[in-house]
């Protein structure tokens, strides 16, 4: 290898303007320079992109990094560009956000030699033309940063990623360089056999950051806490962090109204203002940026003061990350996150119907994250500890359960009680039953099951239902309980249970720390793991527009309210996915492949018309949905309406309510599957009763709402009546 300058501290002190390396950095360019495999684990502001900017300064040909998002190459060419003295040329970026002009630009300059540093996302990689232009080149080696998204462990993970050792071997092998902040001894093995350098130096620095402050807040009203907090500390640089573009807008909205100057960053924004937005915080125009995770990833701003999370991330990879851009200075770097039970419940809704090993894999980060929430522990400990680090100290000092340690108890008994009570019950049950038959709720659901005659009716009639439902949580923490998310949350009680229960010992609780459900206007959109032309983010805005005037003009000329033909998150995903086929449409949010047929060809047409005209670059991997899932008890269902089996005895057959066969029902249609529930509808309701309800939701509703329906409809009918003539009306005119 010819080394074009192999004095890296020169290099150093031209280029970025320091005179000594810190940390492993000196190590890992040496050991790169040398032709040799490295993966770098460093903690946010540890200084991983010098690491390999420096070596592809000193080295022969072209470095190709490999970046997730547009920003974030943006961001890294502009600097080193700056510190390059006006040479241009020496770093470049490819990606679906250039035009054609500017990609020939590109390519020139990388035939002729000038260019040191490639930045392409893992989509503009794997796109054959690129492959042979890339075989030209000489690939001094390939740097994969955000490392942690090969993984399927990861917490952003994306398909792509996973192709590139199958690219690299096309294009051709040279050194290899992964890095990233956030990896498990699991995700970090995955990383390494993924890219088929088992073999490499792993350099890894402490995850350790003593400047960091952490804390869990009770999600009780967490919008005034927020405005609080922030008045406290006037003047400061902080990021809010929220899991839906809803709230995003929602709190940037509502600090702006309280005089706090913040902007909102979300992928549904369109790129210039999402750029302005992102330009306007790092430029100290505003102090507050409110963002999906979108935001963030490798934007150099050393003086975040404090990053909140409102809503509890879905991973403890993702919450490390992200608290990480607090205090990336060594100075002050306060961490808040709200946590309320309801949003661990909301994201276990969201994993329903996804493939099993998707939703396994959900389940266990979202456990440890649970866990860590819920946890009277040091913080910082069970932070290091998830990153396979030793923390010798008993106490932090710089974390809400070291600074205020709460009351425990020895919960022995309790436990047992709720161990007991689950292996007396037939079949299983959520946690809510099980804590109301504890605490001696007598209702309905109870009453139906005959649980009020069970001897653990009551049992511990002395603590609320709230206490008993914290404890099973810390029963699920503690891997003594488990909760069945395809099940809809059933409890069953674990191995380390069962020993547990025949062998009792002391089991520490945690008193008065029962976390609140969250606020009543918390249900936030769905959140959806989306991918969009190689950016890492998502939503045209531009096509969903023409979607939607499609939808009105169909709605218009069908006679149908536009919800029966396609929900907005079903435009809104066809906006992300560009679907150019049946098969492809079926893939988004909602659509069933009979609404895909019924309603889908005009959208087609036009979304393939609008790729052609904009250019647009599909990622080759769509990322693919499961079909509906369609557990034993929906076939069982689906089967019994076929033979036309009174619906009374198809609930009682699986020991079911009505209300929960009809919620099943309804799932079942919304899948896009066509039920004929005529023979049922006929025995139980009048005619002129499912003639109303029927014109009323083909001709005055504005959604599928039932409390709407019977507001609109008067005290002569019933909710059951209205489900079940709605379920006739979706199956009739949507699938």
């Amino acid at each position: 290898m010819n080394e074009v300058n192999t004095d890296i501290h020169a290099v150093l002190k031209r280029f970025f303007g320091f005179d000594s390396f810190k940390g492993n950095q000196e190590a890992i360019i040496n050991h790169l320079i040398a032709g040799n495999d490295a993966f770098v684990l460093m903690p946010t502001g540890g200084g991983k992109s010098l690491c390999y900017q420096l070596p592809a300064l000193c080295m022969e040909g072209t470095a190709i990094v490999i970046s997730p998002l547009i920003a974030l190459m943006k961001n890294q060419v502009d600097a080193i560009r700056g510190f390059s003295s006006g040479e241009e040329g020496i770093a470049h970026f490819l990606n679906s956000s250039l035009n054609k002009s500017q990609i020939k630009e590109v390519k020139d300059n990388l035939l002729s030699g000038v260019t040191k540093l490639l930045y392409v996302a893992p989509e503009s990689l794997t796109k054959e033309e690129n492959i042979e232009f890339f075989k030209k080149l000489k690939i001094s080696f390939y740097a994969i940063d955000e490392a942690h998204c090969i993984s399927e462990w990861g917490h952003d993970f994306r398909p792509e990623y996973r192709r590139i050792s199958e690219i690299v071997a096309q294009i051709g092998r040279a050194p290899i360089i992964a890095l990233t902040a956030t990896a498990t001894p699991k995700v970090q093995l995955d990383i390494q056999k993924n890219l088929g350098m088992m073999d490499a130096r792993v350099f890894k620095a402490s995850f350790n950051r003593p400047n960091l402050y952490y804390e869990l807040r009770d999600k009780t009203n967490p919008k005034r806490d927020i405005i609080k907090f922030i008045k406290d500390n006037p003047g400061k640089s902080g990021i809010i962090y929220c899991l839906s573009r809803k709230k995003v807008e929602e709190i940037a909205q509502l600090l702006t109204l309280n005089g706090i100057k913040a902007l909102p960053y979300h992928a549904g924004m369109d790129a210039a203002t999402r750029s302005r937005n992102q330009d306007a915080f790092l430029m100290e125009e505003v102090d507050i940026i409110v963002a999906t995770i979108a935001f963030g990833m490798g934007i150099d701003k050393p003086d975040v003061r404090f990053v909140i999370h409102y809503d509890i991330p879905k991973s403890l990879e993702g919450y490390y990350q992200e608290t990480g851009r607090a205090g990336r200075d060594g100075q002050e770097g306060q961490c808040i996150a709200f946590y309320s039970y309801k949003d661990i419940q909301k994201l276990e809704k969201f994993m329903q119907g996804k493939p099993v090993s998707e939703q396994e894999i959900g389940r266990l980060l979202l456990n440890e994250t649970m866990a860590y929430a819920e946890s009277n522990q040091c913080r910082r400990k069970i932070l290091l500890n998830y990153f396979g680090e030793d923390y010798t100290q008993d106490n932090c000092g710089m974390c809400d359960n070291c600074l205020h340690p709460k009351k425990q108890f020895d919960g022995q008994e309790e436990m047992l009680n709720v161990i007991e009570l689950i292996m007396s019950l037939k079949e299983n049950f959520k946690s809510d039953h099980l804590a109301n038959i504890l605490a001696g709720v007598s209702n309905s659901i109870i009453k139906s099951y005959n649980h009020d005659s069970s001897p653990f009716f009551g049992i511990g009639k002395d603590h609320t239902p709230r206490f008993w439902d914290a404890v099973i949580r810390q029963g699920l923490v503690m891997h003594l309980l488990e909760k069945d998310i395809e099940r809809y949350g059933l409890i069953t009680v674990t191995g380390e249970g069962l020993f547990f229960y025949a062998n009792p010992h002391e089991l520490m609780l945690t008193e008065d720390r029962e976390f609140a459900e969250g606020e009543d206007d918390d249900s936030d959109e769905a959140v959806v793991n989306v991918r969009h032309q190689g950016s890492g983010e998502g939503g045209d805005e531009e096509l969903l527009s023409i979607l939607k005037n499609i939808r009105r003009d169909q709605s218009k000329r069908l006679k149908l309210p536009s919800w029966v033909i396609f929900s907005d998150p079903s435009l809104e995903d066809m906006s992300i996915r560009y679907p150019v086929t049946i098969e492809e449409l079926t893939r988004c949010q909602g659509v069933g492949e009979g609404k895909a047929r019924k309603f889908g060809e005009e959208y087609l047409k036009v979304i393939a018309r609008y790729i052609e005209e904009n250019d647009i670059v599909r990622p080759d991997d769509m990322v693919v949905k499961s079909a509906p899932n369609k557990s034993e008890k929906r076939i069982f269902i689906i089967t019994s309406i076929d033979r036309r089996i009174p619906f009374e005895d198809i609930a009682d057959a699986r020991d079911m309510e009505m209300d929960e066969l009809l919620d099943n029902i309804e799932s079942i249609i919304s899948s896009g599957t066509r039920l004929n529930i005529n023979y049922y509808i006929h025995q139980t309701i009048d005619d002129y009763k499912v003639d109303d309800i029927y014109s009323y939701f083909k001709e005055e509703a504005d959604s599928d709402s039932v409390t709407d329906a019977l507001k609109a409809l008067g005290p002569d009918y019933t909710e059951e009546e209205v489900r079940l003539v709605r379920i006739k009306f979706l199956s009739e005119m949507g699938n």
